[in-house]
């Protein structure tokens, strides 16, 4: 389900009303959006899911935890960052979050312009993330732009092999392999063979799509 994604949408996931009503208000009266729900499930089964650019959740709410609902996105691989807010006792846990890429945890009561910094740092990872999510996708498409042959010499030329070095490999003339080096550059649209290298840096170990760079 591809939903387009909302700029600093924070969804709040606390099954106290109290603490939602609170946390809703001062991230409102920064000028952002908010969602709020009773639980995780509740969450996972909204439009939210894929709106939020950020997650504020209790760690211990009743249902699905906190820290379900991290493993849960981190198996989906949303890279969509969380905030917990955590009752004294359940400090060892959020250390546990932290260790499994949660943006960062915070024992009630908080103070506000401490959380909202949190909000703001999770917000400029989750853009970051974004960005770079784009990037990929576009250097995966030119990639895949690429021929059948193009692909064996590709990862030939960014592992530091010769034109003549590649061709012996490949069992084809130097000159051909020239030939698909410039049709590569032009395709991979590479302003400079260490771009190119840099591209191929970005592929390299990368399976997306059934697709990876491999020189062996």
């Amino acid at each position: 389900m591809m939903i387009e994604q909302t700029p600093d949408l924070l969804a709040i996931l606390d099954d106290d009303k109290a603490v939602q009503a609170a946390l809703q208000d001062l991230i409102e009266s920064e000028g952002m959006s908010t969602l709020c729900f009773d639980s995780a499930e509740q969450f996972l089964d909204s439009v939210g899911r894929y709106q939020a650019s950020c997650v504020i959740a209790d760690i211990g709410m009743a249902g699905m935890s906190g820290i379900e609902l991290q493993a849960r996105l981190k198996v989906e691989q949303r890279g969509l960052p969380i905030i917990f807010v955590t009752a004294r006792g359940d400090i060892p846990l959020a250390v546990s979050a932290m260790k499994e890429g949660a943006s960062d945890f915070f024992s009630k009561p908080f103070a506000g312009d401490v959380l909202l910094a949190a909000v703001e740092r999770a917000l400029e990872e989750n853009r970051d993330a974004r960005r770079k999510a784009v990037e990929q996708a576009e250097l995966l498409a030119r990639y895949r732009s690429l021929t059948p042959r193009e692909r064996e010499v590709l990862p030939l030329l960014v592992s530091g092999l010769l034109n003549k070095q590649a061709a012996a490999q490949l069992g084809i003339t130097e000159y051909t392999v020239q030939v698909h080096r410039g049709h590569i550059m032009r395709k991979m649209r590479a302003e400079s063979f260490a771009a190119l290298v840099r591209m191929g840096d970005g592929l390299s170990g990368r399976s997306q799509g059934g697709l990876a760079l491999d020189a062996s």
